[in-house]
């Protein structure tokens, strides 16, 4: 077998997956609960073995990047694995509930579970590790604006102005992304990477310093350059195909989720917390490596990116989707939910203010994502 099949044989086995599910979704559907559900476990495998090549190529994308836009490929193609997932998920399960539980448990995932982890890991392998805390404080103001916005305010909407709110919300989203994404690529793109020059963050020593020696012609491209090009490319080529695998996938695996769990007694928020942890692919093994490598910049903009690219995107687009369709969704959340998402960003408020993170820190957020999931066992 050639090494690039080799290295890609779990993409080749979604795509395989994906095609048989269309073949034998007839079949599974008519045989009842147990065979629907087999099937749904089964093509939730295969979602996750094309969400571990996708996370592949995003982090050899990310690497040729860098900062911060290597971790926007990482969140965005995480976000719209996310979309896929969830509008075909919603179409076959009807809940107005839906997307908010999953945005929820997105948030929960990333903050909690990812940060957490990695964080944990990190600092029982490298004790502390440094990143730059503007990264931390800027992205924790923007998901608590987003999701009050977005996920709190609704509460208090009357159900008749629902649509009203929710062209608002599209608006409001956009702005606060298209603002963010043109600092973080733009002005303040050093508050996003760890080795930005001191003087970066002090213009007036910035003016005083010394002018930098005029640049050199550039070098002629050589091999290895053109070689690391064609690569990326490659790896954005299949990074696409890994996304269309995971969309072929989710429409099959859909159906056959909501015929194997009708009737069955499941806790509701199993349908979400599946679709969040499936979304998550691309980032928890990459953020896992970036802590055990102990780049914890790398971490945090990708749990806190992800968070953030989860709430500011995806709530605009299922917003979109039900002003298309006429039906509102239920975007406000439970008490019970509001008060975790509170305790989640005073705690990352805390622990990401010192550009040091450590193990007592990351186990604070895991044992809140073990909250998180005792309660979602409970119904809450």
């Amino acid at each position: 077998m050639p090494a690039f099949l080799r290295r890609e044989i779990a993409l080749a086995a979604a795509l395989a997956a994906a095609a048989a599910a269309y073949a034998f979704e007839p079949r599974w559907l008519a045989g009842g609960r147990t065979p629907a559900l087999a099937a749904a476990l089964a093509l939730a495998a295969a979602v996750a073995c094309a969400s571990i090549r996708v996370a592949h190529h995003a982090a050899r994308i990310a690497r040729r990047l860098g900062d911060p836009y290597g971790t926007m490929v990482l969140t965005l193609s995480a976000v719209l694995v996310e979309v896929l997932i969830l509008g075909f998920v919603m179409t076959d399960h009807g809940s107005p509930t839906l997307a908010r539980d999953t945005i929820y448990s997105a948030v929960m995932l990333d903050i909690n579970g990812i940060l957490g982890l990695a964080t944990l890991m990190g600092g029982l392998k490298h004790g502390e590790q440094a990143y730059n805390d503007d990264s931390g404080r800027t992205y924790g103001v923007m998901i608590l604006t987003a999701m009050s916005i977005s996920m709190v305010v609704p509460e208090f909407v009357p159900p008749r102005r629902w649509h009203v709110y929710s062209g608002f919300t599209i608006v409001a989203m956009a702005t606060l992304y298209a603002g963010f994404l043109r600092m973080q690529t733009g002005p303040h793109s050093y508050f996003f990477s760890y080795d930005a020059p001191e003087n970066a963050r002090r213009p007036r020593a910035r003016e005083n310093a010394a002018a930098p020696p005029e640049p050199g012609p550039a070098p002629a491209r050589c091999g290895p350059a053109a070689q690391e090009t064609a690569g990326t490319l490659r790896a954005a080529l299949l990074l696409a195909a890994g996304i269309a695998a995971i969309g072929a996938l989710a429409e099959p695996m859909s159906r056959a989720l909501a015929a194997g769990l009708r009737g069955s007694g499941a806790p509701p928020a199993l349908v979400p917390v599946l679709v969040a942890a499936l979304s998550a692919g691309p980032e928890i093994l990459t953020a896992l490596r970036a802590a055990l490598a102990n780049r914890m910049q790398s971490v945090v903009n990708i749990a806190m990116g992800a968070s953030l690219s989860t709430v500011i995107l995806t709530v605009p687009a299922m917003e979109a989707l039900a002003l298309f369709t006429g039906q509102p969704l239920q975007m406000a959340m439970t008490p019970v939910q509001t008060v975790m998402v509170f305790v989640t960003l005073v705690a990352a408020a805390i622990n990401l203010n010192d550009g040091q993170t450590n193990a007592i820190e990351g186990m604070t957020h895991f044992v809140l994502f073990a909250t998180f999931l005792a309660l979602a066992g409970l119904g809450l």
